[in-house]
């Protein structure tokens, strides 16, 4: 475990997130995610999660089996499933004496100079209380820049430049940027040199692939954040990561 108490952001992807077949979410990674994250902050670091997944949670409330190509079909399933995933978020912080917060925000929130400074001063009050974990997804239901473009990658990394925080995690079902054959990049300090290595497919509920991945990275290290790609369905990486093991692709902060 890291020596020093960190801000930490942690990115849960839809992908992640939901059962073998994409259609509802799946309480045993819920269970594992929500445990791990629990250790950090009893071990003193500050959480916050960026978290997809309302979709599939509509998706499975409305018992459809294939994620909706329709703009406004995608932001009904969200406007029903976000309900869902707040739920089972509170129920799994629960069985660590933890409370979740939730905030929906969208990029024109953080162009707002009010808004993006009554978020600010929100999540302040919400790390000092130590016991309440925020989490963070993009308003679906009248925003699209999340249903059709990023799976919230860059929103994460706007909120890591938001509340400065000292590490971003991205946690996806890949172990982190690959090269040419097929192994991991432990290290990436210019994103544009390994961009040429990122194959377009994802999976069937991810919106963003590792593309927007990189773009979100690149954001959070320019701004001094310290950004590491990781396998969510990896137990233990996080724990990991902060004990500076070589675990998934890390983008080192650039300092001014």
């Amino acid at each position: 475990m890291a020596a020093r108490a960190q801000r930490i952001i942690l990115k849960f992807g839809s992908g992640i997130l939901t059962n073998p077949k994409g259609n509802a979410l799946d309480r045993r990674q819920f269970a594992r995610l929500t445990a791990e994250v629990a250790a950090l902050v009893r071990a003193g670091h500050e959480c916050l999660i960026v978290s997809s997944g309302a979709v599939a949670a509509g998706m499975a409330a409305l018992g459809l089996a294939e994620r909706p190509q329709d703009l406004a079909a995608k932001q009904g399933c969200a406007a029903v499933g976000q309900a869902r995933l707040m739920q089972l978020y509170a129920a799994m912080f629960a069985r660590h004496r933890l409370t979740v917060a939730q905030l929906l925000l969208t990029h024109g929130d953080l162009d707002s100079r009010t808004s993006y400074a009554n978020a600010r001063n929100t999540l302040a009050q919400l790390f000092a209380r130590r016991d309440v974990v925020p989490v963070i997804n993009e308003n679906d239901s009248v925003a699209v820049e999340e249903l059709n473009f990023g799976d919230n990658d860059r929103l994460s990394a706007e909120v890591a430049l938001l509340v400065q925080a000292d590490r971003l995690f991205l946690l996806t079902s890949v172990d982190g940027v690959l090269d040419a054959d097929g192994k991991v990049v432990s290290e990436v300090r210019d994103v544009a040199r390994v961009a040429g290595l990122v194959r377009q497919e994802k999976g069937r509920l991810s919106v963003g692939g590792m593309t927007t991945k990189l773009q979100a990275v690149k954001i959070a290290a320019q701004g001094g954040v310290r950004a590491q790609i990781l396998n969510g369905r990896t137990p233990g990486l996080l724990q990991a990561a902060l004990a500076g093991e070589r675990v998934g692709t890390v983008f080192p902060a650039r300092r001014a």
